[in-house]
């Protein structure tokens, strides 16, 4: 999987539904499951390279990922932040910010009620 910025990732789903703005020069790399857990995933060396180039500063990846960070030289990962997390929540909470979007929309939820007589 290429390491893929967090807004368009992001910006379907959770952000419509929390109208909160994602976290500015942010990506995320890794396998998220059906029930939310984060995978690791390979050539993370290369994915951190193409990140900088990119003007990336935090990264999101799978915490079993964290040892691959070690065994970079530290001049390929000077100036970066490493976010290394196990479930989709824990992503959430570090790529969106608390501040809401602009002109954010209210959703409004009605209840439905059942006929009492069934038919």
């Amino acid at each position: 999987m290429v390491l893929q910025p967090v807004l368009p990732l992001l910006r379907q789903s959770p952000v419509l539904l929390t109208q909160r703005k994602v976290r500015p020069h942010t990506a995320m790399t890794g396998e998220i499951t059906l029930r939310g857990k984060v995978m690791p995933v390979g050539g993370i060396k290369e994915k951190i390279l193409a990140a900088k180039r990119a003007g990336i500063t935090d990264i999101i990846m799978s915490k079993e990922n964290e040892k691959d960070i070690k065994e970079i030289n530290e001049k390929y990962v000077h100036g970066l932040t490493f976010h290394f997390v196990e479930n989709v929540e824990e992503v959430l909470n570090i790529a969106l910010l608390q501040d809401k979007v602009d002109n954010a929309i209210q959703f409004v939820f009605e209840e439905k009620h059942e006929r009492a007589d069934n038919k």
